[in-house]
């Protein structure tokens, strides 16, 4: 009886780009390697499939790899029985992760197996050795990762610059052998005009508008693989981070501290001591108060300027009084240059603000919880990035749009629909990196945008809604059943109103709602029904007496 054929597929990976351009490279090697291994493998009814399976230049730390992917989706959908690798390190160096992948290899029935390590997870045993082999895999990532960190922060001490992308004003010493940074003169007179400017206006907004008026631009970055970054004008987020940063007083910061650095200094000792005064005291100042001691309007509306609704049009902020008590709002400006429009927009002010802040509280907290902050997976900052953005994220829910709003570049509302744009720079500075090394779905943000009005209140909605009953439908419902029951036994109607203490009209209009299909009753039980489904919309529907219409008339989650 002949043996039935597994089918193998063989998958390899190098952490870095090195070598790869040559002949023959490690993936090559690799893969050499493992077809000798399924060959020897023939009489077990081994078949070695022709389609390669590599990642190069991808670290191990993270499973968002092209090769792994497709490798993945063949299992998936059956075409694969065995995989086969050089070390196992090759497919992950992740406990965690390898937990994940081995979950799917076996429910796709699909095994694995390590060409050096003399073991395979179709066995017990050697499941066993394999998760103790990984154990010190990833061992040794993590202490890799410690060592890396502990060589940064020698290096820094001693004032070395630890590569990244230069700030204006410098660029690397032309012998890639010495880490230091050369001052640039274009660059360093740009950053001086920076200071001179914010001595001279003391506001970041105006800074801006000075720096933007006499042409100053932010540094000009072309990669390797050909995109360009910067080379416009400066942002209040990236003046404020040229100004903090200490490496213009020629120090190199490591964390929380600085340390000497092998590079001139751009700004003198005496300029940037009162720069960082004025800006600490700036930051001291009473919220919404400008620095003549004057509330200031921008402050007192924290989302000025920021956001259009789906016609393009800005909101403005408005307020009016209402018993002795100044509400506040963001309306379409359309409402005051152009008279009444019913698709304008006039949102609550605070809770719009509140809003916005927990639904950019809880995108950071999704991103650090999924340790997908960076644009590239690096292990030794990965962890305290996400603690990074954990902390932010914290801090914006307990601080309010007060904490939030230097974040923000623009947002857009629509019907159903919010988009938040967050300046990169800005962002990347609140987690002490530079912005462009920030993952893109990070700057980027959408999430459901309801407005649900009970009386003279309107409720905002955001985000993704968790099942919550609505205390008025719910009594509601409750007195319907309750004086439906009382008619039913022959109770006057007039009797019943009497009892409740209300209008006959009105235990009429509730008592219809004993009518209402099981399953509309059950998602207003439970809190399911539409944000947008309140008491008086519903007494106001002239809802049929088929079930299956009224679910056609009120949409409710299945």
């Amino acid at each position: 009886m002949s043996r039935p054929v597994i089918r193998c597929a063989i998958y390899t990976r190098k952490s870095t780009d090195e070598g790869l351009d040559q002949d023959f490279n490690s993936l090559d090697a690799q893969h050499e390697a493992c077809a000798a291994y399924i060959a020897s493998q023939r009489h077990e009814g081994w078949k070695m499939l022709p389609a390669r399976y590599d990642d190069g230049g991808i670290s191990g730390g993270t499973l968002e790899r092209p090769g792994l992917r497709r490798l993945m989706a063949d299992i998936d959908a059956g075409r694969i029985d065995m995989v086969v690798v050089y070390k196992i390190d090759r497919l992950t160096r992740s406990l965690a992760d390898f937990a994940k992948l081995v979950e799917r290899l076996e429910a796709a029935s699909c095994s694995f197996v390590s060409v050096t390590q003399a073991f395979n997870t179709s066995s017990s045993m050697g499941r066993l050795t394999l998760n103790v082999l990984l154990s010190f895999a990833q061992f040794e990532r993590e202490v890799t990762a410690e060592r890396i960190r502990d060589k940064i922060a020698a290096s820094k001490k001693k004032g070395l610059w630890m590569g990244g992308l230069p700030p204006l004003g410098y660029d690397p010493h032309p012998d890639p052998m010495r880490r230091e940074l050369v001052v640039n003169a274009a660059g360093a007179d740009v950053v001086r005009q920076i200071f001179a400017l914010y001595e001279t206006h003391g506001c970041l907004n105006a800074t801006a508008r000075a720096a933007a008026d006499l042409g100053l631009q932010s540094k000009r970055h072309v990669f390797s693989s050909g995109r360009g970054q910067g080379g416009t004008p400066f942002s209040r987020g990236q003046i404020y981070k040229l100004l903090t940063n200490p490496i213009y007083r020629g120090l190199i910061r490591h964390k929380e501290k600085t340390w000497p650095g092998l590079h001139d200094a751009i700004v003198d000792e005496d300029q940037w001591d009162r720069v960082q005064a004025r800006l600490q005291q700036a930051s001291a100042r009473r919220r919404g108060q400008s620095a003549s001691g004057q509330i200031a309007s921008a402050n007192a509306a924290p989302l000025l300027g920021k956001v259009r609704d789906e016609t393009g049009d800005l909101l403005t902020p408005s307020h009016t009084k209402r018993h002795g008590r100044r509400l506040r709002y963001y309306i379409s400006n359309r409402l005051i240059s152009g008279g009444p429009d019913p698709e304008a927009w006039r949102l609550p002010a605070p809770a719009f603000e509140r809003a916005i802040a927990q639904v950019i509280a809880d995108h950071l907290r999704d991103h650090a919880a999924r340790h997908a902050a960076l644009q590239h997976v690096d292990a030794a900052m990965s962890t305290a990035i996400s603690d990074r953005t954990r902390s932010l994220a914290d801090g914006i829910e307990t601080g309010g749009i007060g904490a939030a709003v230097l974040l923000v570049d623009s947002i857009a509302i629509a019907q159903s629909r919010l988009a938040i744009r967050l300046d990169s720079a800005a962002l990347g500075s609140a987690l002490m990196i530079p912005g462009q090394d920030l993952a893109p779905s990070m700057h980027i943000l959408e999430a459901p945008f309801t407005l649900r009005r009970r009386g003279v209140e309107i409720r905002i909605v955001t985000g993704d809604r968790t099942p919550q009953p609505d205390p008025t439908l719910l009594r509601a419902l409750r007195n319907a059943h309750h004086w439906a029951a009382a008619l039913r036994r022959g109770t006057p109607l007039n009797v019943i109103a009497a009892e409740a203490g209300s209008t006959e009209r009105y235990v009429a209009r509730i008592i219809a709602l004993a009518g209402l299909s099981p399953r509309l009753q059950t998602a207003i039980a439970e809190g399911t029904q539409p944000v947008t489904l309140t008491l008086a919309a519903l007494i106001r529907s002239k809802l049929p007496l088929d079930w299956a219409a009224q679910e056609r008339m009120i949409t409710i989650d299945g």
